[in-house]
């Protein structure tokens, strides 16, 4: 099992809940302040996660200017008070910061046992080949 430092664990709980507000946020109807808790509180909570010097080389390497741009902007907006908006910018930017995890993220949820077989059904095993392929995501 991986030991896990005291911020390590602070910045998972934080991560978590950025996430929990994040869609209980969009659950109601994009609710600003709720997408705004939980933007602060998920990047807060990766930067708990992995340092606060790496979170900085992770967001502004030069090959993923353009996807920070769109995810911070997305935050951005999001606290200015556009929040459809802003979420859209942000889930661009997501995808575009974090596609190099997608195919092993798609690898080990394929090994998993009830999971892996729903994404053998056929029309989610198309898109999920997709989503797999980190180049195709450009």
């Amino acid at each position: 099992m991986i030991s896990l430092t005291d911020s390590q664990k602070i910045g998972m709980g934080l991560t978590g809940f950025g996430v929990f507000f994040l869609f209980f946020g969009m659950v109601l109807f994009f609710d600003k302040a709720l997408l705004a808790i939980g933007n602060i509180l998920f990047v807060s909570g990766l930067s708990f996660v992995i340092g606060l010097e790496r979170t900085f080389r992770f967001f502004f390497q030069r090959h993923k200017v353009k996807a920070t741009g769109f995810f911070l902007g997305g935050v951005l907006v999001v606290l200015i008070g556009w929040p459809i908006i802003g979420v859209v910018l942000e889930i661009y930017g997501f995808f575009l910061l974090f596609r190099g995890f997608f195919p092993v993220a798609v690898g080990f949820i394929r090994r998993v046992p009830v999971l892996g077989s729903l994404l053998s059904l056929p029309g989610i095993s198309t898109l999920v080949d997709k989503i797999g392929e980190s180049n195709t995501m450009v």
